[in-house]
C-alpha cells in the first residue's frame, strides 16, 4: 500500500479549501486564527499566573519583601537571554512591530513570534517587571494570523486583514470584550472598514472571545461591578472635563517620559550595565511601591473597590494605610514611578508593552480626583466611576484611541451607563495631548522611519517605496583621472548618459553628462582633455536612509529628473529616478486602494 505523506496531505487541503468563495475562505480563517489566539492568550495568562504565584502571592502582607528588590532583574536577565539566544529577533514593542510588518514586510511575521512573546513577556511580567501584557499578546494573534494566511497562500491585501484579525481577536481575549478587539483594529492598526474586512474581524474577536470565556471563565480581567452610587451625575460634569485635562497631561508626561527614560537606558553601552541600572531602577521602585509590580491589575482592582489600603500591603508605609491625606501622596507617587518602571524594564531588555501601563495611570489619575474631592472637600465622589473613566482617558491619549479605550472600559465594567463620562473624559484627553503630541506611543518611532501607514492612502503610499528597491545601479562611474578619449570608447557601450565621477575610496566627485561632451567628443584632438573638465556638481545627492516623500520635493527645486544617491561618507551607491518613483507610487497606491 502506497504511504501517502504530509505534502501530498497539504496539498489536498489546499485544493479544496481554495475551491471557496474568497468570502468563505476569508470567514473560515478568521475563525481559525481566532481560535488559536485565543488559546494562545490563555497560554499566556496560565504562564504568567504560575510565576507569580510561585513568586509573590505566599508573602505576608503586613511584612516589607526584600525579594522586590531582585525579582525584577532577575526576569529581565532571563527574558534577554532567551531572546538574545533562543529567538535571536526582536520580540518588544509589540503594537509597534504590527504596524512595522503592515507597511515594511507584506504582514509577514516570523514563525517563532506565535510563541516567543508569549515566553517572553510572562517571565518579565511575573517577575516583576512593570510592563503589560497587550502588546505581547497583540504580536502573537499577529503572527498567528500572518502564518495562517501565509499557509495559505493569500495575497498582500487577504494577508493583512488576517493579521489584523490576529491581532484584534487576541485583544478581544484578554480582556473578553469582543466589540474592543473590533475597534482596536479600525483605530490602531488602522485598517479600513469595508463589507469585507469588517465580518472577519468579529468572526475572529468572537472566536478568540468565546475561547476565553471556556478556558478562564466569565470573570473580566478587571472585576468590578456598578452600584446606584456610582451612576453618572451632571453636576459632576465640570469635574470629569477636568479629569479630562489631567488625563490629557498625564497621557503627554507618560510618553516623553517613556521616550526619555527609555533612551537613557538603551544609551548604555553595555548589556551588563543595563541590566544593573534597570535592576536598581526596578527593585528600589517596587520595594518601596509594591503596586508596581508586574502590570498592577491588582492595584487598579483595589482603587475600584475602594480600598486603598490594600495598595500599602507589603510596603514600608504599611502601618500609614489609614491615614487619607497620606493615602492620596501615595497614589501620586505610584502613578508617576509607574511609567519610569514601565520605560526602564522595555528599554533594559523586558518584553512587554505599554497598554496595561496606560491604564494603570489613568485609573491612579482618576482615583487621586475623586479622593482629593472626597478627603478635601467632603463631596461624596464615586472612586468607582472616576477610576474607570480615568483609564479610558489616559489611554485615549496615550494610544490617540479614544473609541478603543469607551469600548474597553463599557465592556469591562458594564458600565455603559457611564458612557457620557467616557465619552467626555475621552475626548478631551486626545484633544490635549494631539495638541502637544500628535503621535501615539505606537506610531512615533515609525513615522520617524517613514513606515507608518495611516487612513491617508496618498500619504500611506510611500510607505511601501524604499529607495534601496528604487534606486538604479547599471551606471558607469569613471575615475577622475581619465580622459575624454577614454569616455569615448566607454559611450559606445554604456546605456545610460549620466557617468559619476569617483575617486580610488569611490567617493562621489560629480557627475558628467552626455550632453556636455557632444561638441568636443567627435573632435580627437580634444579627446586628451581631462574629464575634470566637464564634470558639473549634481544639485543634490540623496542620502541612502532618506525617505521617499523627502525626495521628490528635491526634483522640483532643482528641475531635474535623475540625482546622485550617496552613503553618510559621500560614497557613491546609484541614482534614483522621478519617474521611476511616480510609477512605484501609482503601483502602490493601487495595493493599498484596494
Amino acid at each position: 500500500m502506497k504511504m501517502i505523506t504530509k505534502e501530498q496531505v497539504s496539498q489536498w487541503i489546499l485544493e479544496k479549501f481554495h475551491r471557496l468563495s474568497n468570502q468563505q475562505m476569508m470567514a473560515v480563517l478568521a475563525i481559525v486564527v481566532g481560535l488559536l489566539a485565543g488559546l494562545g492568550t490563555c497560554v499566556f495568562e496560565m504562564l504568567l499566573y504560575g510565576i507569580r504565584s510561585a513568586l509573590v502571592t505566599w508573602f505576608p502582607v503586613d511584612r516589607v519583601q526584600i525579594l522586590y528588590l531582585i525579582y525584577p532583574a532577575i526576569g529581565i536577565i532571563l527574558a534577554t537571554l532567551f531572546v538574545k539566544y533562543i529567538v535571536k529577533d526582536q520580540i518588544s514593542e509589540g503594537v509597534t512591530r504590527v504596524l512595522f510588518a503592515m507597511s515594511r514586510t507584506d504582514s509577514r511575521i516570523k514563525r517563532h513570534n506565535c510563541w516567543s512573546s508569549i515566553i517572553g513577556g510572562a517571565t518579565t511580567i511575573g517577575f516583576g517587571g512593570s510592563v503589560g501584557p497587550e502588546a505581547p499578546i497583540v504580536l502573537t494573534g499577529a503572527a498567528i494570523g500572518s502564518n495562517v494566511g501565509k499557509l495559505a497562500k493569500l495575497n498582500y491585501k487577504e494577508l493583512t486583514l488576517l493579521l489584523c484579525c490576529g491581532a484584534g481577536a487576541a485583544v478581544a481575549a484578554i480582556f473578553k470584550a469582543p466589540i474592543t478587539g473590533v475597534v482596536f483594529v479600525l483605530e490602531i492598526l488602522m485598517l479600513d472598514i469595508t463589507a469585507g474586512s469588517i465580518f472577519p474581524l468579529l468572526l475572529a474577536s468572537v472566536s478568540a472571545t468565546t475561547t476565553a470565556l471556556v478556558f478562564r471563565g466569565f470573570d473580566p480581567i478587571i472585576a468590578v461591578t456598578l452600584n446606584a452610587a456610582d451612576a453618572f451625575i451632571i453636576k459632576q460634569i465640570p469635574l470629569y472635563v477636568l479629569l479630562g485635562v489631567c488625563c490629557g497631561l498625564m497621557s503627554y508626561y507618560f510618553t516623553s517620559v517613556n521616550s526619555k527614560v527609555g533612551g537613557y537606558i538603551k544609551d548604555i553601552n553595555s548589556q551588563y550595565k543595563r541590566w544593573a541600572v534597570a535592576g536598581v531602577i526596578l527593585g528600589v521602585l517596587i520595594f518601596i511601591f509594591p503596586p508596581l509590580y508586574g502590570e498592577g491589575y491588582e492595584g487598579m482592582t483595589a482603587l475600584m473597590h475602594g480600598k486603598v489600603t490594600e495598595l500599602f500591603n507589603n510596603s514600608l508605609f504599611f502601618k500609614f494605610s489609614n491615614i487619607e491625606w497620606l493615602a492620596i501622596l501615595y497614589v501620586t507617587a505610584i502613578m508617576f514611578f509607574k511609567v519610569i518602571a514601565m520605560a526602564t524594564t522595555n528599554a533594559a531588555g523586558g518584553v512587554g508593552g505599554t497598554f496595561a501601563p496606560s491604564l494603570f495611570v489613568g485609573a491612579f489619575m482618576g482615583a487621586i480626583v475623586a479622593l482629593t474631592c472626597n478627603v478635601c472637600f467632603d463631596w461624596n465622589v464615586s472612586v468607582v466611576s472616576f477610576t474607570l473613566v480615568g483609564m479610558a482617558g489616559v489611554m485615549a491619549g496615550v494610544m490617540k484611541a479614544p473609541l478603543t479605550s469607551i469600548f474597553l472600559i463599557a465592556e469591562l465594567s458594564n458600565g455603559y451607563g457611564l458612557f457620557i463620562p467616557l465619552m467626555i473624559v475621552a475626548a478631551i484627553s486626545f484633544a490635549v495631548d494631539y495638541m502637544l503630541d500628535s503621535d501615539s506611543i505606537y506610531t512615533k518611532q515609525l513615522r520617524q522611519q517613514g513606515a507608518l501607514l495611516t487612513h491617508d492612502k496618498d500619504q500611506s503610499a510611500f510607505v511601501f517605496l524604499r529607495l534601496s528597491d528604487l534606486m538604479e545601479t547599471d551606471f558607469i562611474p569613471i575615475k577622475n583621472g581619465v580622459t575624454l578619449g577614454d569616455i569615448v570608447k566607454i559611450i559606445s557601450t554604456a546605456r545610460r548618459n549620466i557617468f559619476p565621477v569617483i575617486d580610488d575610496e569611490e567617493h562621489l566627485l560629480g557627475v558628467v553628462q552626455l550632453d556636455d561632451l557632444r561638441e568636443d567628443m567627435f573632435n580627437s584632438e580634444n579627446w586628451s582633455r581631462s574629464i575634470m573638465h566637464y564634470m558639473v556638481q549634481p544639485p543634490y545627492k540623496v542620502l541612502q536612509n532618506e525617505m521617499i516623500q523627502s525626495i521628490l520635493p528635491r526634483f522640483e527645486e532643482n528641475h531635474t529628473w535623475m540625482l546622485p544617491v550617496v552613503d553618510k561618507e559621500n560614497h557613491y551607491l546609484g541614482f534614483i529616478a522621478k519617474s521611476r518613483i511616480l510609477n512605484a507610487y501609482r503601483e502602490a497606491l493601487v495595493k493599498i486602494s484596494q
